[in-house]
């Protein structure tokens, strides 16, 4: 069996080297002449980093990630933390793995740096995708035609094999923009931030933040309405006055965070409308390219690498039938990812509610779940960190799929 993998981001590196590790032969190809990713923060939940220490990349995430003690979801007027739960050291405890922040493109470094460049065509831009009764086949620009077995597209958001494929509908603008930043430690030292992983809710904006590489530079996001068109771009800057003005009557974090900030950049998000499917004969679709969702639960990334594994592994217990596996696949992930793109719009919403009893009642609630947990975790917590990919491919994992669902 032969896989092509179009893209290689986050979830198509972390496809190639499952199968690698599987030993399945693959070719991963990527258009740029060379990996990178944007220098934003990510966010990996004990369920995504199982699946990367299964890979072999123990050491490297420990070298540069860092480990949060807590959720905090504070107010924006007074800072007050409203809501506490757990990640260090309890994450470690319940569910074997660290719940870890990082910088993009030291966990893009240290996914391909494993990848054996004989499985890897760079520089291979494709604008075509095929298949027929024998195989699937991708056309690259230069005129190439590469064949396998099987064509998964691991092309994001803007994926070309959902275009041709599936289902040509543009991504959804949810109207609101990030702003986002990095900021050297040293920089904010005197604000004496805990290593926390930080959320502050306010009238249609949020703000949060956390350390990465480390904890030598702190990353920040702020989720808003801009005053004007933004293009869905993470090279498009801005101006450190048009971010700090939307902060205006906050408590001084925001603003402090901000202004320590040498060049501060904006998109616009988007999501996409779930798919009726994700398989068509010998093509499917991982990743966002699948299942692109907003970002308010941190688990774009960590569902991406979620789908690696089990795609994988089913593709390993299934060998003597390939399409099967990847039928067998979508029906192991597509509703949990597609959940998780309802319920990130969900939230959305509740981040950024303005209505004075809305806020009020939603506030109530979270001190009332703070009372509740006691500092430790959600029911919501454990629905996401307790999936193991592994289980999941074996059709094992009893357990999670017994939780009641996300409410």
């Amino acid at each position: 069996m032969k896989v092509l993998i179009v893209g290689a981001g986050i979830g198509g590196s972390a496809l190639a080297l499952s199968l690698q590790k599987l030993g399945i032969d693959h070719l991963l190809l990527e258009q740029a002449p060379a990996f990178g990713d944007v220098g934003a923060g990510i966010q990996l939940s004990p369920n995504g980093v199982r699946v990367l220490e299964t890979l072999g990349l123990k050491e490297k995430l420990a070298r540069f990630c860092t480990e949060p003690d807590f959720h905090k979801y504070s107010v924006w007027d007074t800072g007050e933390t409203i809501l506490r739960t757990a990640l260090m050291p309890r994450v470690r405890g319940a569910y074997g793995y660290a719940y870890y922040h990082a910088h993009r493109p030291d966990l893009i470094d240290a996914l391909t740096s494993a990848l054996d460049p004989r499985h890897l065509r760079l520089t291979t831009k494709i604008v075509a995708v095929g298949q027929d009764a024998d195989v699937a086949w991708a056309e690259a620009e230069d005129g190439s035609r590469l064949e396998g077995d099987l064509l998964i597209g691991a092309d994001g958001i803007h994926s070309l094999v959902r275009e041709q494929v599936f289902k040509p509908d543009p991504p959804r603008a949810s109207g609101y923009v990030t702003w986002r930043g990095v900021v050297d430690s040293a920089a904010i030292a005197d604000l004496q931030i805990p290593i926390s992983a930080y959320v502050d809710m306010g009238p249609r904006l949020s703000f949060v933040y956390y350390y990465v590489s480390g904890g030598r530079r702190l990353n920040w996001l702020a989720l808003g309405q801009a005053h004007d068109r933004k293009r869905e771009s993470w090279s498009q800057t801005a101006s450190k006055e048009e971010v700090i003005a939307a902060f205006d009557g906050w408590y001084d974090r925001p603003k402090r965070l901000i202004e320590a900030t040498d060049q501060p950049f904006v998109t616009a998000l988007y999501d996409r409308e779930p798919l009726d499917t994700w398989v068509s004969g010998r093509i499917a679709l991982a990743g966002d390219a699948a299942h692109a969702m907003l970002p308010y639960h941190a688990q774009g990334a960590v569902q991406s690498i979620e789908d690696a594994w089990v795609l994988a592994r089913t593709l390993q217990l299934n060998a003597d039938d390939p399409t099967g596996a990847l039928e067998r696949f979508e029906s192991l992930r597509y509703a949990r990812a597609n959940l998780m793109v309802q319920q990130s719009r969900s939230a959305e919403r509740w981040y950024h509610l303005d209505n004075p009893e809305e806020v009020a009642a939603r506030n109530e609630r979270f001190r009332r779940n703070n009372d509740r947990f006691g500092g430790d975790f959600s029911p919501q917590q454990h629905w996401l960190y307790s999936y193991d990919a592994d289980k999941a491919a074996l059709g094992t994992d009893d357990e999670w799929r017994a939780l009641p669902p996300w409410s």
